[in-house]
């Protein structure tokens, strides 16, 4: 209708420049128009006893308009244009050939159906007015002789790469625009915006022609896991695991270590699709690397299975964790934190009692010499250890420097802190007003009555506290909160002012119907810090049955926690930990020495082992501008799970080891993300200035490239006085007129 209308299409209009050819000028049109209309209505108005003023400017409304019609006609309306002249340009079609294109809906997958589209009606008058060249691309593009000659599936897509070959290639040629044919499941991860501003920088509209289906309702995808890297074996993790799916329903998530199944859970999805986050808990049983694999069980007709499966590698070190605990009176709570862990339990307890003011008494040593000198005297005695644990201990008893030294070693060493109730704890300790209270998720009360009293008082879970692997007695919410209302009352308790902004209460204490922090946690620099607001906790395991083992469940996770992520003073890391169709590994190591300062000048070897082939020696070199970081590259040919540990020396001292592992597969990153990504085909066409087509929308594609302005282009002047709208538009007037007189008893 519009062409009818117009003459033209609509995108002719939106690319071209009205004029008037006459070359009068456009003053005289106006004077002209004014004057006419002027006129027409001094006639009128000599009719005004027949006529209201309404109806004489009603009347002289249309018949001022004709006139104004009628002028502009004869100054003849025209369009300027400039379009591509024919046979002097090409147009490059660049082809998905990658795996995910063999997806499909019914008996033709989406290469196919692109094929099809692209039939003589589009591409044969695109090649018979500017020419053609045919390109298919997956990881890597390559020229087609034609849609006959398409090559197997590929087993990764890279768009970007794709497009800046054809672009370089096409050099100083006049290449006016590009055609790409995609589902746009790009999984080079390297389509961000520098890369789409150099794609931009040719000058080259690229239009995008999007293939499939943006939402896939018989598909679930497990799109990512999140877990921590390394963990302490016999302890408990929690993974965050991320679904993509349609809408509402029910999938079943499994964990599992080779063949045994580790944990699982029947996850509920919501209504609304896209992408949710589910949380699922295992035991990561002994030391070594374990590969882990995560698999969702597929829905009724799911023919992508592929996408339903995640594999992640973590560590769980032979060599045990140390905490420093330091208790300034015999009470039950040490006897009870000690008696949490057994022998053989991953963490070591070195503690220190004071028994008089100047006597202390020692557990839990690794040689006869540790802690011999009471409170450690230096950093480097004290970054010895994991963690820090701080009973009824006054903030008096520990030197200036002493009480800096525990500032840095959970702000720059990355331990954890924890601080315990007491009599000469917390606020009664005076830590309110040392380099310590900083550190702290609270700030302390500073009034003159204690703030440590001895009510009985009902340890109850936080909302943060539902989902924490520390306060956690059964997987499921409400038995977990169940076993929690169980538990005896405690006997003590000690007030804490404001929480600061980046503290999370994990549980609260119920005083007289009143509730307070009693468990809180904050991340401080590179470390953590908690205060539990009591010294009370061993009532639990007093006052239950002996084979009852809530309260030291609790102190073995809370523990655990302190000493889990804690840097070593030797840490490597891979820049992933799966590696899908990629076969360079990077590898970075941090190097520190006993005072946890950097190294530059360590002798840094990795050792890279696959369990199958010989162990490879590769040396880390320092990076630039970076205090004790060194970095190597490593080529993973072969599939299958890699452990990598680099070994530092300093002077013939070796300083550490650190462990990291990976997995490495073929063709599997080609089944993720299988929906049209539209929106970046959108952002590719917009940033370079061409348009987004769907397969049903292509016939529109010609006229699009054909307003180019990267190639060779001609002026055309394309007449616009004799455009039917404007005959119509007259008929219109003066039939409205006439309607009007007619109305009005006039003819």
């Amino acid at each position: 209708m519009f062409e009818f209308l117009f003459n033209y299409s609509r995108a002719t209009f939106d690319n071209g420049t009205l004029f008037f050819a006459s070359g009068w000028p456009i003053g005289l049109l106006v004077a002209l128009a004014a004057l006419g209309t002027v006129a027409l209505g001094y006639t009128l108005v000599q009719r005004r006893q027949s006529l209201g003023p309404i109806k004489l400017a009603v009347l002289a409304l249309f018949q001022g308009a004709m006139l104004s019609v009628l002028l502009v006609v004869l100054w003849q309306p025209a369009l300027s244009t400039e379009q591509l002249r024919a046979r002097d340009n090409a147009v490059a079609v660049l082809l998905d050939t990658s795996a995910s294109m063999s997806y499909g809906d019914g008996e033709q997958s989406r290469l196919q159906q692109a094929v099809a589209a692209l039939d003589d009606d589009v591409i044969g008058e695109l090649d018979a007015s500017l020419g053609m060249r045919l390109y298919s691309f997956a990881d890597t593009s390559a020229p087609l002789e034609s849609f006959e000659d398409v090559p197997a599936p590929g087993a990764a897509t890279d768009i970007g790469d794709a497009l800046l070959d054809v672009l370089r290639e096409a050099g100083s040629s006049a290449l006016s625009a590009v055609i790409l044919v995609s589902d746009g499941a790009d999984n080079s991860d390297e389509l961000g915006p520098a890369r789409l501003a150099e794609i931009a920088a040719f000058g080259v509209p690229i239009h995008a022609i999007g293939v499939g289906r943006e939402l896939i309702e018989d598909d679930v995808e497990l799109t990512g896991v999140r877990l921590p890297n390394d963990a302490l074996p016999g302890s408990r993790l929690t993974a965050q695991v991320s679904v993509r799916h349609a809408g509402a329903g029910e999938a079943e998530l499994k964990v599992y270590d080779g063949d045994a199944i580790l944990a699982t859970r029947s996850l509920e999805l919501p209504e609304r699709g896209g992408v949710t986050t589910h949380l699922i808990d295992f035991d990561v049983g002994t030391a070594g690397i374990k590969d882990l694999r995560f698999t969702l069980d597929p829905l009724p007709g799911e023919t992508n299975v592929v996408n339903n499966a995640q594999y992640r590698v973590i560590e769980i070190p032979e060599s045990r964790r140390s905490i420093l605990y330091l208790e300034g009176e015999p009470r039950w709570e040490y006897k009870f934190v000690r008696r949490a862990l057994d022998e053989e339990s991953p963490i070591r307890v070195a503690s220190l009692l004071r028994t008089t003011p100047n006597k202390f008494y020692r557990q839990g040593l690794d040689e006869a010499g540790e802690l011999e000198d009471g409170l450690p005297q230096d950093r480097e005695a004290l970054f010895a250890y994991d963690a820090l644990i701080i009973g009824s201990f006054e903030a008096a008893a520990f030197t200036p420097e002493q009480q800096e030294d525990i500032s840095e070693f959970v702000n720059e060493r990355g331990g954890s802190l924890l601080m315990l109730g007491g009599l000469r704890g917390l606020g009664d300790g005076g830590w309110g007003n040392s380099a310590v209270a900083d550190l702290l998720p609270a700030r302390l009360p500073d009034i003159a009555a204690p703030s440590f009293i001895r009510w009985r008082a009902k340890a109850q879970l936080a909302e943060a506290g539902r989902e924490s692997l520390i306060t956690q007695f059964d997987a499921d919410p409400d038995a977990n909160a169940e076993l929690w209302a169980e538990l005896p009352e405690l006997a003590d308790f000690q007030y804490l002012a404001d929480l600061k902004p980046g503290a999370v209460t994990l549980l609260e204490a119920e005083i007289q119907n009143t509730t307070h922090p009693l468990l809180v946690h904050q991340r401080y620099g590179r470390g953590n810090v908690y205060v539990l607001a009591t010294g009370g906790t061993w009532r639990w395991q007093m006052q239950m049955p002996s084979e009852d083992m809530r309260h030291e469940t609790f102190w073995r996770q809370l523990l655990q926690a302190l000493v889990a992520g804690v840097p070593q003073p030797v840490q490597l890391r891979a820049d992933r930990v799966y590696y899908g169709d990629t076969t360079e590994v990077e590898l970075r190591a941090e190097v520190r020495d006993r005072r946890f300062e950097p190294v530059d000048a360590a002798d840094v070897v990795v050792t890279a082992a696959t369990g199958i082939e010989a162990p490879v020696e590769i040396a880390m070199q320092p990076v630039p501008g970076e205090p004790g970081i060194y970095a190597a590259t490593f080529q993973a040919q072969s599939t299958g799970v890699y452990e990598f540990e680099a070994t530092a020396t300093l002077a013939e001292e070796v300083l550490g080891t650190g462990v990291v592992g990976i997995r490495r597969e073929d063709g599997v990153a080609e089944h993720f993300a299988i929906q049209q990504n539209r929106q970046l085909l959108e952002r590719v066409a917009q940033v370079t200035g061409g348009s987004y087509f769907s397969l049903d929308d292509l016939a529109a594609l010609p006229e699009a490239i054909s307003f180019s302005q990267a190639g060779i282009v001609e002026t055309r002047v394309l007449p616009l006085w004799n455009m039917p709208f404007n005959f119509l538009l007259l008929m219109l007037l003066k039939a409205g007129e006439w309607l009007l007189r007619l109305y009005w008893g006039r003819l």
